[in-house]
């Protein structure tokens, strides 16, 4: 216990009292001998301006939390459709649109391979789908992807995956955002000209959100999602109705339509609007890459909703293809304002003027911004698993108050915003960059499940590894055909960025490998006293306080110790030298004249002198560079003080044999003795 009994003598001879003192109880509670866990005030800063900052941060994000409640922010099913499916579900709102784009060149007559093409993605979402549930199960710690092609493929292969996912999650976050804009000028065409702003303002809010932890972000985003999933079911019944019924009729042309093509139908326009479509397959990743954060059993949750996030996207995406084939709708001109398609969509069951279609477009445009909130629950924890394996700066592994992962959080809206910006915000300019990370992902995925089911033969593992190869064959496929037809569209990019992401995350590792390397102590080494000489040098500007105190600091680490006064003034350096011999007997003071003024190049070239004189049949001795420095009570004066003193320990850090210590002088210090 730190403190103890202290006695207390009363006003008469026998009486005796003993004061127990704990200081420590304030901040600190024991759980063993020398083990003491922070109380909440332990992390409360010292400085009122660091207080109000605190509560500031702590009304914009909420109280921070402990390790212990991290089951506590963990996500129930309902919530978890929410926050990971968004994505996915809310795809469904662009991708007839991306598929339509395509097919109007060939004209009506290629409208009608519409459904065609969707009833073939939506072959390709189930087989996902059920591969992923698989990996799930498989890997309940998270990482999708890339857990399974580095256990089971190659290291190398991991990385590949990491790097596509990376760059879809960011891509989520940037069309996710500009469509739901898109959706909110069919309704309001005025604000065209904001659409980035607007864009960049959501990004802040959904960060703010993230931020803010897993379950505050689950009960912001639940009510947006189901009321899409409710009005959209809605649309696809009422519209599937009157299909079958033959109360169909062609929606009106509108000013901003495109312009009916005469190209031939061949299969590079089919394959092509399948690669367009593809996007609806966006996000089918997220469940599986975060397992960790559904309630126990955390596979078998992450999996049961990963399979109605499935169906609801399938559900959707080919009822709205149906209803936009069965009424000849066709697409806006891209970045001209005019109404979307899902837009065109819900006016044929709701009416252009009805108040349950502007709640639609509003419920749209919320689940298409609160879509980006999928990657913002799995790129920061796949930047955190990257992390802990070396591969990116390990403060991505780094949770902030509120257990989010939030140096992945702020890096990922940076990233979307400046995408938007450059891209202009115009979602179909982002789609080309879109899918081949997603297909990229999916086959080195599947490919590693066939490896896994193959090594471990479990029961079942069988007809497992079957769906696994049928899957890897078929995304392997798709990724060569999104790849080829959209590499001139903007793709290229993103076959140059992931080896590009690769390089860079094998140099980091490859840095913290060299420095846990260099820095390993041998299993059979016992820390003893120092064999290597030590000797402190004391930069001086002046004799005062804050000299005094370096000073003393430096008699503490060695008995060798020098003052170092570099001046342009030889009168100023003669003064300094009557008074140091006066006031500080026993400190040898070398005055070293400065004629071009400067102070780091004359103190680093004296070190470099000691250095090469000493003897070379002896080890380097460790200097230690004692610098003192005045801090001042106030932020603002602090401007005013120290920049040489930061100046020089900023060119000594990392300097060999070569230690900084900075001794810090407040003004409300007790004057020590010396002084």
């Amino acid at each position: 216990m730190i403190g103890g009994r202290r006695p207390l003598t009363g006003r008469k001879p026998a009486d005796r009292r003993v004061r127990v003192e704990r200081p420590h109880t304030a901040y600190f509670r024991y759980t063993g001998p020398g083990q003491l866990v922070a109380k909440p005030t332990a992390s409360i800063p010292r400085t009122p301006l660091g207080r109000t900052l605190t509560r500031w941060k702590a009304w914009l994000i909420g109280r921070p939390l402990a390790n212990e409640e991290e089951i506590g922010e963990r996500l129930a099913k309902r919530k978890a459709l929410a926050i990971f499916s968004s994505d996915a579900i809310s795809s469904s709102a662009y991708a007839t649109e991306e598929i339509l784009r395509v097919l109007v060149i060939g004209g009506a007559a290629a409208f009608l391979l519409s459904v065609e093409v969707a009833a073939a993605i939506a072959v390709l979402l189930a087989v996902v789908a059920l591969s992923y549930r698989q990996v799930a199960r498989a890997f309940p710690n998270g990482g999708g992807a890339y857990a399974v092609a580095r256990a089971e493929l190659t290291p190398l292969l991991g990385l590949v995956a990491a790097a596509a996912l990376l760059i879809d999650y960011v891509m989520t976050v940037a069309v996710s955002t500009s469509s739901a804009v898109e959706q909110l000028i069919s309704i309001a065409p005025g604000i065209n000209a904001f659409r980035i702003e607007i864009a960049l303002v959501s990004i802040a809010l959904i960060t703010v959100a993230n931020l803010r932890g897993l379950r505050e972000s689950g009960n912001i985003f639940a009510v947006p999602t189901y009321l899409f999933l409710g009005m959209a079911l809605t649309i696809v019944g009422i519209g599937v109705f009157r299909i079958v019924t033959g109360q169909v009729g062609d929606v009106p042309a509108h000013d901003e339509a495109m312009n009916m093509g005469t190209e031939s139908i061949g299969l590079f326009l089919v394959l092509k609007a399948f690669a367009s479509g593809s996007v609806a397959l966006t996000g089918t990743e997220a469940i599986a890459n975060g397992v960790p954060a559904f309630k126990p059993p955390e596979a078998r949750n992450a999996a049961n909703t990963l399979v109605a996030m499935a169906v609801l996207l399938g559900v959707l995406f080919i009822g709205i293809t149906l209803i936009a084939d069965a009424y000849r709708i066709v697409p806006s001109e891209e970045g001209s304002g005019g109404p979307t398609v899902i837009a065109l969509v819900a006016q044929t069951a709701f009416g252009s003027g009805s108040p349950l279609y502007y709640t639609f477009q509003v419920a749209t445009a919320l689940i298409l911004f609160l879509a980006a909130n999928t990657s913002y629950n799995a790129f920061p924890r796949l930047a955190a698993l990257l992390a802990e394996d070396g591969y990116m700066p390990r403060q991505f592994a780094f949770r902030g108050d509120r257990l989010a992962f939030s140096w992945g959080i702020v890096l990922l809206s940076a990233v979307a915003g400046l995408l938007l910006v450059y891209f202009g915000g115009v979602t179909t300019l982002l789609i080309p960059l879109y899918s081949v990370g997603v297909f990229v992902c999916f086959t080195l995925s599947q490919s590693g499940m066939v490896l896994h089911w193959l090594r471990g033969r479990a029961s079942g593992w069988a007809w497992r590894m079957s769906v696994n190869a049928f899957g890897a064959v078929l995304t392997g496929v798709v990724l060569v055909v999104v790849a080829s037809v959209k590499f001139f569209a903007g793709a290229w990019l993103v076959v140059v960025l992931i080896p590009l992401l690769v390089g860079m995350m094998l140099f980091i590792r490859h840095q913290y490998t060299a420095s846990t390397r260099h820095l390993a102590v041998r299993p059979d080494y016992v820390a003893s006293a120092p064999g290597r000489a030590e000797r402190a040098i004391v930069p001086v500007p002046s004799l005062n306080r804050a000299t005094v105190r370096a000073l003393n600091v430096a008699r503490s680490i060695s008995e060798d110790v020098t003052a170092v006064f570099i001046s342009d003034d030889p009168e100023e350096a003669a003064s300094m030298r009557e008074q140091w011999d006066r006031q500080v007997p026993g400190v040898p003071l070398v005055v070293v004249e400065s004629p071009y003024r400067a102070l780091v190049g004359p103190l680093l070239a004296y070190l470099d002198v000691l250095r090469l004189a000493w003897p070379p049949d002896k080890p380097d001795p460790v200097t230690f560079v004692v610098i003192p420095e005045y801090v001042a009570r106030h932020w603002w004066e602090r401007i005013l003080y120290n920049q040489s003193a930061r100046r020089l320990r900023s060119v000594l850090l990392g300097r060999p044999h070569t230690v900084v210590v900075d001794v810090p002088y407040r003004r409300d210090d007790p004057l020590e003795a010396a002084s």
